[in-house]
């Protein structure tokens, strides 16, 4: 059964920053170990990807597990889809089978990827980082195969290897991959944070649709379980990645727990989520700032019809120090974010600088790095709060994932009150906000 990294009509293309730069390759690898190769560009960065997380696992997997690597033994296949004549790779009956795709064929031990319509879309949409993330990422499903995972295993006791887990362990996998050519230890490949901010927008891409829930056998995660698990492998490394299981690791994706929630996509309209979430703000805060023995003043919410100036540059919503007001514009930018990536982009720009005046409240700067920093992770902490809530205010499917593509995109929600020193690159930003999300108040310095 080929593990496929996302299942032909359940991509979701999301907005986003215009494509990063490119990968930078020392020397060409031949793609002649390549089955049905064209010898084209796209099959030559697929070969330098290939190649190079091959070494990376010589390399890594004696480390971490024990044992030598053994290569891929049952071929590397290039298939162009668009080519009625073209050969099937293993797992599949016939090319047209891997439209979209690309996939991990356990039984044969062998990797193979869309030449059509896959890889030259991930290229042209996020950039040749994209492309290596998801070879990397079925190559970590070959790893799961050398530590007997297999797919015998899984149908052996499903409850211990369910999809979700072994999707996030090869997404950490790619994440450790990745790191590792940042650290300058992979011979061709040489891949910046600005191209990894727009290669992580592929795995927003290949997120479940909005409401599949976590027990689904075919679940893959959404978009935060998923660039959350490639930031762990980046920043810990392959043995946090292997030691994945379901008591240690936490996922978000959801369910739609009510027929109306479902059929408004799990969002609010503008006017209603300003009406619900303010007040909402307002009584976590208060109960933060009073817990420092300090006084909470609620802010006094003005709206205005262009980008707010209270306070330098903020972006659409503004933490305004000198009355300790919140101005939010309901005209332009604001609505239309809420618009084209959802309820809870409106959600986090306002729990950030709602942030910034409790730090405000509780005596702390409101300008500068940690500022900046501190107001993004608390609101990661209010996300916390209302995800685990049973009643009241609280999150739909999908919000999470609408709060790393804001992120991603924009700094908005990372700026000071002074609308300067923003937390960047979109990697760093996503991480300071999961933190509060994972580890709440403690991990904001508040």
């Amino acid at each position: 059964m080929a593990v496929a990294l996302v299942a032909s009509g359940c991509t979701q293309l999301v907005d986003g920053r215009p494509v990063a730069g490119k990968v930078v390759t020392g020397g060409a690898v031949d793609t002649g170990f390549i089955r049905g190769t064209d010898g084209g560009p796209i099959d030559q960065l697929a070969a330098t990807a290939i190649t190079d997380v091959d070494e990376f696992w010589q390399e890594t997997f004696p480390a971490t597990f024990g044992e030598k690597w053994q290569p891929i033994e049952g071929g590397i296949y290039s298939v162009d889809t668009a080519d009625p004549a073209a050969k099937p790779p293993p797992c599949t009956e016939k090319a047209s089978d891997v439209e979209g795709n690309a996939f991990y064929c356990p039984s044969a031990d062998a990797i193979a990827w869309d030449r059509a319509a896959l890889l030259p879309v991930l290229k042209d949409r996020f950039g040749d980082a994209a492309v290596v993330i998801v070879l990397a990422h079925e190559m970590g499903h070959a790893v799961q195969r050398r530590m007997g995972i297999t797919p015998e295993a899984e149908r052996r006791d499903p409850d211990k290897y369910p999809t979700i887990l072994t999707e996030a362990m090869a997404d950490c996998f790619a994440g450790a991959f990745i790191k590792w050519v940042n650290d300058g230890r992979s011979e061709h490949l040489d891949i910046g944070t600005d191209t990894l901010d727009s290669a992580l927008g592929a795995l927003i891409t290949f997120r479940d649709p909005v409401g599949t829930s976590a027990e689904d056998s075919s679940a893959h995660g959404n978009a935060f379980d998923r660039v959350s698990a490639f930031q762990d492998g980046y920043l810990k490394d392959a043995k946090f990645c292997a030691a994945m299981t379901v008591q240690n690791r936490p996922f978000t994706q959801q369910a739609f727990t009510s027929l109306d929630d479902r059929e408004r996509g799990g969002n609010l309209p503008f006017d209603e989520m300003l009406d619900a979430i303010a007040p909402d703000l307002n009584n976590y805060y208060k109960a933060l700032v009073g817990a420092k023995g300090k006084t909470w003043t609620e802010p006094r919410a003005t709206t205005v019809r262009e980008e707010p100036t209270c306070s330098g540059d903020q972006g659409p919503v503004a933490f305004c120090p000198a009355d300790k007001s919140v101005e939010v514009d309901v005209a332009e930018d604001l609505p239309e974010l809420h618009a084209r990536i959802g309820d809870y982009a409106t959600g986090v720009l306002l729990a950030s600088r709602y942030g910034l005046a409790a730090r405000s409240a509780a005596g702390l700067k409101v300008e500068g790095t940690e500022a900046a920093e501190g107001a993004l992770c608390l609101a990661g902490a209010y996300t916390r709060e209302v995800f685990t809530r049973q009643q009241g205010f609280g999150l739909s499917p999908g919000d999470l994932d609408e709060a790393v593509q804001v992120l991603l995109a924009y700094d908005f929600a990372a700026r000071d009150a002074s609308g300067k020193n923003a937390v960047d690159p979109g990697f760093k930003r996503v991480d300071v906000f999961r933190n509060g999300v994972f580890t709440g108040v403690t991990a904001c310095g508040f």
